[in-house]
């Protein structure tokens, strides 16, 4: 009897993609598993079980509403981030002096935004810098017109990691501000001068399925949906009272651990700019200062971005590519588009918490010979 072959070697997985959703955090999993049992119940009702469900919702909301420095009445949950976003910023459309009108926003604003801006009353696009960072006078032009409801400008940027200078931004007392703070959240601070604001759980290590919609207190802001009887009006229907607590928890987590998670995460992202770059026709994308710490994206010349997501999976790594918002699609990057910059080719890597400087290691040792193999299957 021959011998079997040993089967071919599989090297570890390393996900490196938690700008999608970063790995459920041990805090959310407890949270989450001690609320099953008593957060069941509608948070409305008058009854043991519905007092017990009312009393997590409102932990949850004091605690998010602590970490992020809010009040907890200006903090509600929502079903995702996407319906944070809409809900945030539709609701400042509807409670402008006009009751519709345009939307202002950077050209690299999250699908969520541009759709819902289209949706609401239209939009108006303001071109962003090479490093993806808005055109601070257009904006204020912009947002001066009579036809502008509000103006929406992301946190940071979900694909490229840029932060967007929102302390500069100067505009008409008279309109709202949105932003768009779920690449963000639990990562950064939230930066004064916003009217709403939006979260997701899941991008800081939460279940997903929760998003947070922050109102500030006193914004004009209606609801720009059908509503109902709930306690809160910017939501509908019945919260999940344990995913809400295990959001909370989760975010408290990260909070306490942000500042050293940032300095450790933005130095292996400074190395990996660094390699990366050094590979030929290959360009870093994203402002190299101002961004988030645990996200880099790259674009290689000549080369298919989804190509480069399977060779990468071969050898371990699970990463991002294209547009952060559809993965199936075939259409390039408007982010990137929108920069200037190479839209084929492009990779994103974002780091969990988890991520090690022997993972960044190996990904760096893998990257070059990937990138040279692929461009010798196509004979370039």
């Amino acid at each position: 009897m021959s011998p079997t072959a040993d089967p071919p070697s599989v090297p570890p997985a390393v996900d490196l993609d938690a700008a999608s959703s970063e790995p459920l955090h041990p805090a959310a999993r407890d949270a989450l598993l001690s609320a099953l049992d008593r957060g069941y119940a509608d948070p409305r009702r008058l009854h043991r079980a519905g007092r017990s469900a009312r009393l997590l919702l409102d932990n949850a909301r004091a605690v998010v509403a602590e970490n992020l420095g809010v009040r907890p009445d200006e903090v509600s949950f929502t079903g995702s981030g996407t319906e944070a976003v809409h809900r945030g910023m539709l609701g400042l459309v509807r409670g402008h002096r006009a009751g519709s009108g345009r939307v202002v926003h950077p050209a690299v604003e999250h699908a969520a935004v541009r759709h819902a801006a289209a949706w609401g009353g239209g939009s108006r696009e303001v071109p962003v810098d090479r490093l993806g960072r808005v055109d601070v006078p257009a904006l204020r032009v912009a947002a001066a017109t009579a036809d502008v409801s509000a103006v929406a400008v992301q946190t940071a940027n979900h694909e490229v990691g840029t932060v967007q200078p929102l302390a500069e931004l100067d505009l008409p007392h008279d309109v709202p501000l949105f932003t768009d703070a779920c690449a963000s959240m639990g990562r950064l601070p939230i930066p004064p001068g916003w009217d709403a604001a939006a979260g997701s759980a899941h991008k800081w290590g939460g279940p997903a399925g929760v998003g947070v919609l922050l109102v500030r207190k006193g914004a004009r802001w209606r609801n720009p949906f059908p509503g109902d009887d709930r306690v809160d009006e910017r939501v509908a229907g019945f919260e999940n009272v344990p995913a809400a607590l295990a959001a909370a928890a989760s975010l408290q987590a990260v909070v306490a651990e942000r500042d050293d998670t940032a300095r450790r995460q933005s130095a292996l992202v400074a190395r990996i700019r660094e390699e990366v770059a050094r590979i030929p026709d290959v360009e870093v994308v994203g402002d190299p200062d101002r961004r988030l710490p645990h996200l880099v994206t790259f674009s290689c010349l000549y080369l298919d971005g989804e190509a480069l997501v399977h060779a990468l999976e071969r050898e371990g790594f699970g990463v991002a590519s294209g547009s952060a918002c559809a993965a199936t699609t075939l259409e390039p990057s408007a982010v990137l588009t929108a920069m200037g910059t190479l839209t084929h080719g492009n990779v994103r890597v974002s780091l969990t918490r988890g991520t090690t400087e022997a993972d960044v290691d190996r990904l760096l040792g893998v990257l070059p010979g990937v990138v040279a193999r692929l461009r010798a299957e196509l004979q370039l």
